[in-house]
């Protein structure tokens, strides 16, 4: 039997948009805005206007994800890869070159981490091609190998580090072009150099203080 699809529903504020378009766009609005309020109230509070630590970190990543792949795709993947006007390399300051996707998500990460201390976040590997990204709590390896043996599930958990209390989430970060694929399999401190296009290449670890 033949399916029978419905075109995609437009709308006439966002020319060309798709409703499912809109609706990720309103997400990604919402999260931004949920961030940047979580960042200046205590958990508690947050708690009390109904949000879980876990709703936050959800929308926490679909900031951080949508960004980075933005950046994967719009700089690294067509102006590096497929037009070759400027070059990527961790070198980057030395080479005049962008910097690779996961040392602008590290410096993303460095600038909250001076702004407020409510929640961090990192990415972190099994196969770390920098040895400091690779997970040092029984969280953190088992959230990496959760995701990497769960294929589309996020990992929650808690912590006591330091007599504080964390609530803990690792989102799977795959290769979303082979850009990622490529980059990893070809550099020389890799442990691995057989990741392909879609594979779980590590995670991003959120993690929020609660009391």
């Amino acid at each position: 039997m033949t399916a029978i699809t419905t075109p995609p529903s437009r709308t006439h504020r966002t020319p060309g948009a798709t409703r499912k378009e809109i609706d990720m766009k309103r997400f990604i609005i919402k999260a931004a805005a949920i961030a940047a309020m979580f960042a200046a109230v205590p958990t508690t509070t947050l708690r009390a206007e109904g949000l879980e630590p876990k709703d936050v970190a959800d929308m926490l990543h679909a900031v951080m994800d949508s960004d980075r792949t933005i950046y994967t795709k719009m700089i690294v993947a067509r102006l590096v890869n497929e037009h070759k006007l400027i070059k990527a390399s961790e070198f980057f300051e030395d080479e005049k070159a962008a910097p690779l996707p996961a040392q602008m998500f590290r410096f993303g990460a460095e600038m909250v981490a001076d702004k407020t201390d409510l929640f961090s976040y990192s990415l972190l590997s099994l196969w770390p091609v920098n040895k400091q990204n690779a997970p040092r709590t029984d969280v953190e390896k088992e959230g990496l190998q959760f995701v990497v043996d769960h294929p589309g599930e996020n990992y929650y958990g808690e912590e006591e580090l330091g007599g504080t209390k964390y609530f803990t989430a690792v989102y799977a970060d795959t290769a979303i072009s082979p850009a990622c694929s490529s980059c990893h399999n070809g550099h020389k401190d890799s442990p691995k150099t057989d990741f392909k296009v879609g594979d779980v290449m590590g995670g991003v670890v959120i993690r929020i203080p609660v009391e």
